[in-house]
């Protein structure tokens, strides 16, 4: 029978005498792990074999399954321990008494000026996302693009290059009690200070069996722009990247059949006077993710609370969801040829409409035959 073993006693372990196993699937591990942790999913791991003469310690995302295969390797004659709270409790230990705003503020001045600090304001520049006297809610769902945007906003207001408001918004629509601590220690470590308010979203989404993900996304935004709006805001920012964009792209034209992307703002439909702004729209996911890393960050990567018994927000071999599918389709052109990136972000800035067969705007579908 399969024991536990805390965070902190882990600590006090010596790494030559155990195997520390991450059995989420191989996009959470990339996203955020354990250090010295090896990956092999669920799927794997009861097939996988794994060295004799070292304890073997398995976590998950919140300690809710992990018991189950730590099980099942006991029964194979394996000593395997669960670790107690999984990644999650991992997470709130290793963050709790860190102070780190000052460094990560000097390393977007320094190291990552280029790459991240200047493609961010490029992109406030180039698409006016930011004006005098705007009210801008900064939306925190507590994962890597949305901390490092809030950080970003907070350099662009030391500049004072002209007067504009922050606030710093996380909605809670229902996070378990554990990740709402994370994301609460990440922001005290960095410096945010955020206004968080409490919604039920992911009880409303619940049982809900088709594209529970997407209506959920769909209810969060419509909350956010409500509590902002209520705060005095104008504008809210997402922290959506350069690859979400190029992403778009692509599933609008394999799954979608339509050309279309991303904006970097766009008028809210349903809220009048409210704005949606990208900044982060130049941004590319690698330097975030180098930036995380290279001060030693870490984040959840989605905070819901059904996450771990959740196949929709677990993909694997047998569902895998489209953007992922994209994200790998990308990544093996980009083998062939480097520069598909930005040829595919390109794309969309230079549509030739006379080589079009159709398109569509406000005033309804506009075929080439028109005016042939």
């Amino acid at each position: 029978m399969k024991e536990r073993i805390t965070v902190s006693a882990l600590d006090g372990l010596d790494s030559a005498e155990y195997m520390l196993i991450d059995m989420r699937d191989s996009s959470a591990f990339e996203y955020g792990h354990i250090d010295g942790a090896v990956n092999i999913p669920r799927e794997e791991l009861d097939t996988a074999e794994l060295p004799r003469g070292k304890k073997l310690i398995i976590y998950c995302r919140s300690g809710i399954i992990s018991g189950e295969a730590a099980d099942s390797l006991c029964g194979r004659g394996y000593e395997a321990y669960e670790l107690e709270g999984g990644y999650v409790e991992w997470l709130r230990i290793n963050m709790e008494n860190r102070q780190i705003k000052e460094d990560v503020e000097q390393s977007l001045r320094k190291k990552f000026k280029k790459s991240v600090w200047c493609k961010f304001t490029k992109a406030i520049n180039e698409y006016e996302l930011v004006q005098p006297n705007d009210k801008i809610a900064v939306c925190i769902s507590g994962g890597k693009d949305s901390m490092l945007m809030a950080k970003l906003f907070q350099e662009l207001k030391r500049h004072d290059k002209f007067p504009f408001e922050l606030v710093f918004l996380v909605m809670d629509p229902g996070y378990s009690p554990e990740n709402r601590r994370v994301i609460e220690d990440n922001a005290r470590a960095l410096g945010i200070p955020v206004h968080i308010f409490e919604s039920d979203i992911f009880d409303s989404v619940y049982n809900i069996e088709k594209n529970p993900c997407y209506i959920c996304a769909r209810m969060r935004r419509g909350y956010l722009y409500s509590h902002a709006k209520a705060l005095g805001c104008n504008k809210i920012a997402l922290g959506h990247h350069f690859d979400d964009v190029i992403e778009t792209i692509l599933m609008g034209m394999l799954y979608g059949g339509q050309v279309q992307t991303m904006m970097p703002k766009l008028h809210s439909t349903n809220f009048e006077g409210m704005e949606l702004i990208r900044p982060l729209y130049l941004v590319r996911e690698a330097d975030i993710k180098h930036w995380r890393d290279y001060n030693s960050l870490h984040f959840i990567q989605c905070a819901c609370k059904f996450t771990d018994t959740c196949t929709t927000c677990e993909p694997d071999s047998r569902s895998v969801s489209k953007r992922l599918e994209i994200k790998n389709l990308i990544a093996e052109l980009k083998k062939v040829n480097p520069q598909v990136e930005k040829n595919i972000f390109r794309s969309v800035e230079n549509v030739n409409v006379n080589t079009v067969i159709a398109y569509k705007d406000k005033d309804g579908v506009h075929r080439f035959t028109d005016n042939y």
